[in-house]
């Protein structure tokens, strides 16, 4: 067989992201002239590629399975992969030649197929899947029980670690900075770093010995595309891919084709597809997880674009900032912090200034040495955070072009930061937006975080907080199997999600369909609730069900729905509360009794919201449960308090029920225990009763030494809940027990001429207040 002609071949091994890399591929391709490029990447993407022109980066290929699993979160998890590229991506300037110029282009990795294939049938594992590998070397696992001895150990980090073996040679201590000096600030019209690059990266192989099994059917699967390639008559093909890989694909012909069949026969295959997504800066940064991250992408991008002065622009920019926070920074400060960098990397033996020396120079001029200043400008400059976008034209699910028709048409942007959303739910565009967040949150794509709204705000305000991951595509995608349409599939979703709750379960359910404005799939909730509720006799579920439900018949009301049959569910489950709270209660410890007493809380919170006959019957079952001699001493207590702030108990038979639960007969850790329940939550009632906290100090003072030091944890952690101003108060209120300690308090005697206007203007407040409220 007559050997494989490669004359025309140009491998050119790159950094997955770096613009001295894109840089040189450019330059490369533009001397090369080929008349086909090869680009490592999914070749099932093939079909994606004239979209290039359409595209803003950063955007990445997402390549999931055709038929997401069910039920199955770690398959789930394992059915996707991103291989992403930003405008300094030397694999994205070889796509943008070849569609400028018309050049045949094709991705030659091993198919994503088989690599999430692999995954699946590795669904346990760890590590979230990114699908991209980095230039200095192939993914690996390591294996247990493998071998520590020093050569194997050494093999291991030269196959891990190329760079970091290359830039030990070079006498660098960082690799990072090493890649940057020879290759990333490279200037333009000097020569081509590849044929230098492809044999380091030869000697760096030869040492670290046999490539492993996943890396070497990539190679595989490489050249046979490349074969093919050049059997089709191809005179100058070029090939972009990982550095690592360029000695396996420049010597092609070494490599018997039989052997690469072999190799790649019979593997794991599923049915995937395929599409372009947007990416963001901070996906691209290595401390986002991401395999071949790069520290800085910000600063990439910079250089990128910036090619000319690029220390100037970066301080410039960075000046503008401070600025903008109100910093003073001058033209003289960009100046002097020009000079320093540029003196930085003279004296370090630098080619240009690095971001070392710059953000040196950001925190001594600029920031004037404050570090946390600086800090602040250069993370926010470094990651440079921007999201790109795609084109309509580009493959979706039908799930997800409705939502990017609901965001045009509500005016929310897909950004890739935090940004907060106050929403006026009696504005009809306020409470689509609303209605969209949460209808997206019930097909777990969590675009949106509810926030506790503002105190005073009304039933009629959400606080929201709002982010885009480029991850919620691959959710979107997931939640298609409900539906086609985010109203239809959050509804088939609701449905499928009742059919498995609990009672519990069921009433947040409901609350959830409310917000989320899902008329279809309420009916079929209530009545498996209606059903539940019939037939649970557990109590704690009975309560934990109750307070969205008495929310949703409570407020039902200002999203237009009727809570009639709401209001008599809840009211229902209530009253089975009351009759079962006896004997639930029975024989608690202290740890259960806690746990009891939130759900008390909880319940009363709910039956607060219904009032009414619901109110009463509940505070009737807490009026006969207080009265109960066995009760948990924690669970007494706080029905005490309760009460009282209701107005059920008066002050003397309050006063007597604690006198009770302090007697000399009543274990100091019972005491305690009915105080920290009767005090929960807040303690201005001793404030403004001396008679009740002079019981508690009585009983204090009346405990033996070593029973006070058994109860003293417990009294601390009682009033250590408190803040600040209560302690304060409580501690005057003692001062002034028995008369022992008089309270200082000085009067001020009060100029009603000069007061008159303050007064004035409070009763003006008061009064508008009113007027506003009414």
């Amino acid at each position: 067989m007559a050997r494989l002609d490669t004359s025309g071949l140009h491998v050119l091994g790159v950094r997955h992201h770096g613009p001295g890399s894109a840089r040189a591929v450019r330059a490369a391709l533009a001397d090369i002239k080929p008349d086909a490029v090869l680009i490592e990447g999914p070749p099932e993407a093939d079909a994606l590629i004239p979209l290039v022109g359409e595209l803003e980066p950063p955007v990445a290929l997402l390549v999931h399975l055709a038929d997401p699993p069910r039920g199955d979160a770690a398959a789930s998890a394992a059915g996707w992969a991103f291989w992403p590229f930003a405008a300094f991506s030397p694999e994205w300037e070889a796509l943008r030649y070849a569609a400028e110029h018309g050049v045949p282009v094709r991705f030659c990795d091993l198919p994503a197929a088989h690599t999430l294939a692999e995954r699946m049938a590795r669904a346990g594992g760890t590590g979230e899947p990114d699908g991209a590998e980095p230039a200095d070397g192939p993914e690996a696992d390591t294996e247990e029980g493998a071998t520590e001895d020093p050569e194997s150990v050494g093999r291991d980090r030269l196959r891990l670690d190329p760079l970091g073996v290359l830039a030990e040679a070079a006498g660098y201590d960082d690799a990072e900075r090493w890649w940057d000096d020879v290759v990333e600030q490279r200037g333009e019209g000097e020569p081509s770093p590849f044929p230098a690059i492809a044999d380091a990266m030869a000697a760096v192989r030869e040492e670290s010995g046999p490539e492993d099994e996943r890396g070497a059917r990539r190679e595989a699967y490489m050249r046979q595309v490349l074969r093919a390639t050049l059997k089709q008559g191809h005179e100058r093909v070029a090939v972009v891919c990982g550095a690592w890989h360029a000695p396996a694909l420049r010597g092609v012909a070494d490599f018997p084709a039989a052997a690469d069949t072999a190799l790649l026969k019979g593997l794991p295959k599923v049915k995937v597809s395929a599409t372009w997504v947007p990416w963001t800066h901070g996906r691209l940064a290595s401390d986002s997880g991401y395999g071949a991250g790069v520290t800085a992408p910000g600063w990439y991008h910079h250089l990128y674009t910036a090619p000319d002065l690029p220390v100037h622009r970066w301080l410039t920019d960075a000046a503008r900032l401070l600025r903008e926070e109100g910093h003073h920074v001058s033209s003289s400060h960009v100046i002097e912090g020009v000079r320093l960098a540029e003196s930085l990397a003279v004296l370090r033996g630098r080619p240009l200034a690095g971001l070392d020396e710059v953000s040196e120079a950001l925190t001594a001029v600029l920031c004037e040495g404050e570090p946390a200043r600086a800090a602040l400008v250069h993370r926010t400059m470094a990651v440079g955070e921007r999201m790109g976008s795609v084109p309509p034209t580009t493959p979706m699910v039908p799930l997800q072009r409705d939502v990017i028709a609901a965001q045009k048409r509500l005016r929310i942007k897909a950004e890739p930061f935090d940004r907060d959303l106050d929403l006026d739910l009696r504005k009809e565009g306020h409470r689509e937006r609303s209605v969209l967040l949460h209808r997206l949150r019930m097909l777990d794509v969590a675009w949106g975080d509810p926030r506790d709204t503002p105190a005073g705000k009304g039933t009629f305000r959400e606080s929201w907080r709002v982010r885009w991951e480029p991850e919620l595509d691959v959710a979107l995608i997931e939640a298609s199997r409900w539906g086609t349409t985010v109203a239809g599939a959050a509804s088939a979703r609701a449905a499928e999600r009742a059919a498995e709750a609990d009672l519990p379960g069921l009433t947040a359910l409901t609350e959830q369909c409310l917000l989320a404005d899902l008329a279809d799939a309420l009916p079929g909730v209530l009545t498996l609730l209606t059903d539940r509720a019939a037939t649970d006799g557990d109590v704690t579920h009975l309560m934990g069900a109750l307070p969205p439900l008495a929310r949703s018949a409570r407020y039902g009301d200002v999203r237009g729905t009727d809570a009639a049959h709401l209001r008599a569910v809840a009211e229902q489950i209530l009253r089975r509360v009351c009759v079962g709270l006896p004997p639930a209660v029975h024989g608690l410890d202290d740890d259960a009794a806690a746990r009891f007493v939130t759900h008390i809380d909880h319940t009363h919170s709910a039956a607060t919201l219904l009032g009414g006959e619901a109110l009463a019957e509940w505070e009737a079952a807490l009026a006969a449960l207080a009265r109960r001699e066995t009760l948990p001493g924690r669970i007494s207590g706080r029905l005490n308090r309760m009460l009282s702030d209701a107005g059920h108990i008066d002050a003397e038979e309050l006063r007597r029920r604690l006198g009770l639960a302090m007697s000399q007969g009543t274990e100091p850790a019972a005491a305690a225990a009915w105080l920290e329940g009767f005090l929960q939550g807040s303690g201005l009632v001793l404030v403004h009763d001396d008679r009740m906290l002079g019981l508690i100090d009585s009983w204090l003072l009346g405990l033996p030494e070593e029973r006070f030091s058994a109860v003293l944890p417990l009294l601390r952690r009682t009033f250590g809940a408190f803040d600040a101003s209560e302690r304060r108060e409580i501690g005057e209120a003692a001062g002034r027990l028995g008369g022992t300690r008089a309270a200082v308090r000085t009067r001020v005697p009060v100029d009603v001429e000069r007061a008159a206007p303050a007064l004035a203007t409070a009763l003006a407040i008061l009064t508008d207040g009113r007027k506003r409220a009414s």
